[in-house]
């Protein structure tokens, strides 16, 4: 369902200190639709797109949307809000509503930016929304256009473009064997050696094929012809092992998601 007016009829605007925002909910409790449905009619700045009741179509319509917030019920059927999480193309604010607290490390791994717990009010409800606003703002400032007159250092087709002192490389993804988060940098690993690059790992790793690289904590990304095995580390996660001897701890999240896919 896709609804963008005010409940007088008239369209939602924003008021002068609160940008715009569009919002999608996701979650298979009608009762939970309605009531973050009502609250966001009548909060300030907010266009709400709509609800999905469950994963499955939820993340198709997010995608289609593209919504800045995305209010996300943590346990559904067949399609999970982590699997959600863990499948986005792209980085809109997520806000986790769920009736229990046993997944706020999980909701931590994937960058949710905050955790609802139900049953919740109003005010705590508008707190989360800010929080998801400032995150927001801020992830539209990192992806701006560069200027003009600076080279602009991303995904080119098949390479990344990297910078070494006084040059810019590109790097074939076929010889990228991980990307790690450093700060406000991204380390790109390519056959020993480690070259930053001024992004958010999120942003560059909607842009890679999905099919050969996976996201497997918040400050990892690995490409799959690299990986040697996956093995257990505890009863929630995997231990991810590079040919290079390196081994990384997948979050609970994608742990969950890469379990699901080799069933």
């Amino acid at each position: 369902m896709i609804d963008d007016r005010a409940p007088d009829g008239g369209t939602v605007e924003p008021t002068a200190d609160a940008p715009l925002l569009t919002t999608f909910v996701i979650d298979d409790e009608a009762l939970a639709r309605r009531q973050l449905a009502e609250f966001l009619a009548t909060a300030p700045g907010v266009r709400h797109l709509g609800e999905a009741a469950d994963g499955r179509e939820g993340l198709d319509a997010v995608h289609a949307l593209r919504p800045d917030v995305l209010f996300l019920d943590v346990e559904m059927p067949e399609v999970t809000g982590l699997d959600v999480a863990a499948r986005l193309a792209y980085s809109p604010a997520v806000i986790f509503t769920t009736a229990h607290d046993r997944y706020a490390v999980a909701a931590f791994e994937v960058e949710a930016v905050d955790y609802l717990l139900k049953p919740f009010g109003r005010r705590r409800f508008l707190a989360a929304l800010e929080r998801a606003r400032r995150a927001a703002g801020a992830r539209v400032e990192a992806t701006a256009p560069a200027r003009p007159t600076e080279a602009r250092v991303g995904l080119l087709g098949e390479r990344l473009l990297v910078r070494d002192p006084g040059a810019i490389v590109p790097i074939p993804l076929a010889l990228v064997e991980r990307i790690d988060a450093e700060d406000d940098y991204v380390a790109v690993v390519s056959r020993g050696r480690r070259h930053l690059m001024a992004a958010r790992l999120g942003d560059l790793a909607a842009q890679l094929p999905a099919d050969r690289f996976l996201r497997v904590h918040r400050s990892h990304v690995v490409n799959l012809d690299y990986v040697e095995r996956l093995v257990p580390y505890d009863s929630k996660r995997l231990e991810v092992h590079l040919r290079d001897g390196t081994r990384i701890l997948a979050s609970r999240a994608a742990s969950e998601l890469i379990r699901r896919t080799a069933r």
